[in-house]
């Protein structure tokens, strides 16, 4: 971290400054730009994070445009960096934080408002929401997971199910659903996957599902009935629309759906099954069960495409085009 303290024409202190994709206002692609800003200022509680690799996600344009503004109870301020995925390593600790080291390798699922998020060369955490990188995990993988991979921990374990039992994931490619794939496989969790497109089928393939159909193209609900002629015991929806409402229909009545806050549209009608709507657990509690799998297991984070910082807007871009698993920022 550089620490030197600049002086402006007239006097002033500026305090240490990064690099950072900032907003000044909210609006499209075009309001993204690169500059200068003064880091983040740390907390007694809260880590600093150099960042190495940032994750890019849908709710990242969702909130570039000011759909989240006033949404959690705090105003907006400018210049605005978005960002809620990252990992890199640990430049500085708050005076009461005992669990971290300078130097090491960490990740986190952090929220931009109020204190700015990881488009940047640091971002700052409160340290319950930090955790360590495990050994095998590449930094690119642990930057673009942390969201996506508590939430799909978290629609498990609100599920409940046991070894053997039956599970469709609606949205297989995705970010979310490609991780949930590989975390029930690792449970034991029978596993219907349903992704979009040839590579979207594929990659479910490749983790382990025990059946994979094509959402955009195949019969989706006789798929279902045809890998679980009882009905499955439960559905985890990473993304919603017709096609995932009617498929619902394939989950017994006595069973349960998981859908974390955020996949729209919901349901225009309620199935069978119990919905239960949530939020992934970034608590160190779910992320050390989290990194338990993960070193226990052949997890990892697809990666699609790799942008630069500076080219935060083409990652932007890039979320409209068809893509599976995760898109990342190449920051350090």
């Amino acid at each position: 971290m550089d620490s030197r303290v600049e002086r402006t024409a007239g006097g002033a202190n500026v305090g240490p400054r990064m690099n950072a994709v900032v907003l000044d206002r909210f609006g499209g692609v075009g309001e993204l730009s690169s500059r200068q800003i003064p880091l983040p200022v740390l907390g007694d509680d809260d880590v600093l994070i150099r960042v190495e690799f940032a994750g890019v996600g849908s709710w990242d344009a969702f909130e570039r445009t000011g759909g989240y503004d006033g949404l959690f109870g705090v105003a907006s301020t400018f210049p605005y960096v978005l960002g809620w995925d990252a990992a890199g390593t640990v430049a500085a600790v708050g005076r009461d934080v005992t669990r971290f080291e300078v130097g090491e390798r960490v990740y986190a699922a952090s929220m931009p408002v109020p204190r700015g998020g990881f488009y940047a060369e640091y971002g700052v955490v409160a340290a319950e929401f930090v955790a360590r990188v495990p050994d095998r995990l590449p930094a690119e993988q642990a930057g673009a997971m942390a969201w996506d991979a508590v939430t799909a921990l978290s629609g498990l374990d609100l599920l409940g199910l046991r070894p053997a039992q039956t599970l469709m994931v609606f949205g297989a490619g995705g970010g979310i659903g490609h991780l949930a794939v590989q975390l029930a496989r690792h449970h034991g969790i029978r596993v219907l996957a349903v992704a979009s497109g040839d590579d979207g089928v594929a990659l479910a393939r490749r983790l382990g599902a025990d059946a994979v159909v094509d959402g955009r193209k195949d019969d989706v609900l006789a798929a279902a009935f045809e890998f679980a002629p009882d009905g499955l015991d439960a559905a985890l929806v990473t993304a919603g629309g017709e096609t995932a409402e009617r498929s619902l229909r394939a989950i017994k009545n006595s069973g349960r759906i998981a859908w974390p806050n955020g996949v729209l549209p919901v349901p225009v009608t309620a199935p069978g099954a119990a919905v239960s709507y949530y939020d992934g657990d970034r608590s160190r509690a779910g992320t050390d069960r989290l990194n338990a799998i993960i070193e226990a297991s052949s997890f990892e984070v697809h990666v699609a495409r790799s942008f630069p910082l500076e080219r935060a807007a083409d990652a932007h871009r890039a979320l409209n085009d068809h893509y599976v698993g995760k898109l990342a920022l190449k920051v350090g």
